[in-house]
């Protein structure tokens, strides 16, 4: 199945998404991976979000949409678990499916048995716990520290790069929550990567990004089909 990325939010995160996705359908042995991807504005997507502008974000990547469609894709994605802030509003518009990178995580923590985790990632997504779609397991976050730690992790997206005292930060931060009661640390920000890729924090981590790589890749190897994926 052709997949519509919508990217640029930011460029690091597309980048890992194009990388992670491209091998995780070779992995599947003898798929070709159909693939498109365009690029949405992150300084827009910044503005929105920090103002709950949803509608307004709806209609920035409605054309983005269009253009995927034109170009063949069956389904999209965002390929930044903050712009999942306006999902509803743009799934009401959007020529396409959009398979959600938030609904998938609360089947897969449960899964796997983990309870409760800590999240990092946009101020939105840790004040709302991500956007309250967290049924079976619990979240936390660092209340007192959410503007700080999201205005550091806006700067790491915007700059596509995670300087040595942010790294530090975001790891310290997971720290904390592990000392709370966290089983492990979800990155619920899709460049959180740059910070945490070839570390060992001493904790388990979590990246959302690779759970919403291993289903887009179910979808483009046609293993899953998008009428049976619940909040897709």
């Amino acid at each position: 199945m052709h997949v519509g990325l919508i990217g640029g939010i930011g460029v690091a995160a597309t980048i890992v998404y194009y990388q992670r996705l491209a091998a995780a359908v070779t992995e599947r042995g003898g798929a070709r991976l159909d693939l498109t991807i365009v690029h949405g504005d992150i300084q827009e997507l910044i503005r929105n979000n920090l103002a709950d502008r949803r509608e307004e974000q709806a209609h920035a990547f409605l054309p983005l949409l269009h253009r995927l469609k034109d170009a063949g894709c069956a389904c999209a994605a965002l390929t930044s678990i903050g712009a999942h802030f306006c999902l509803a509003e743009l799934s009401a518009l959007s020529p396409l499916p959009i398979v959600s990178g938030v609904a998938p995580l609360d089947a897969y923590f449960a899964g796997r048995g983990i309870r409760r985790i800590g999240l990092l990632g946009t101020r939105v997504v840790m004040r709302t716990r991500l956007y309250g779609q967290l049924a079976r397991t619990e979240a936390l976050a660092l209340d007192d520290d959410i503007e700080t730690l999201g205005q550091t992790y806006q700067e790491v997206a915007v700059a596509g790069r995670c300087l040595p005292a942010q790294r530090d930060a975001f790891l310290e931060a997971g720290r904390r929550m592990m000392a709370a009661g966290a089983e492990a640390i979800v990155l619920a920000g899709t460049d959180l990567n740059l910070a945490f890729d070839g570390q060992d924090p001493g904790y388990p981590v979590i990246d959302a990004l690779d759970v919403h790589v291993e289903l887009l890749a179910e979808i483009a190897t046609d293993r899953v089909a998008l009428d049976a994926l619940a909040g897709a």
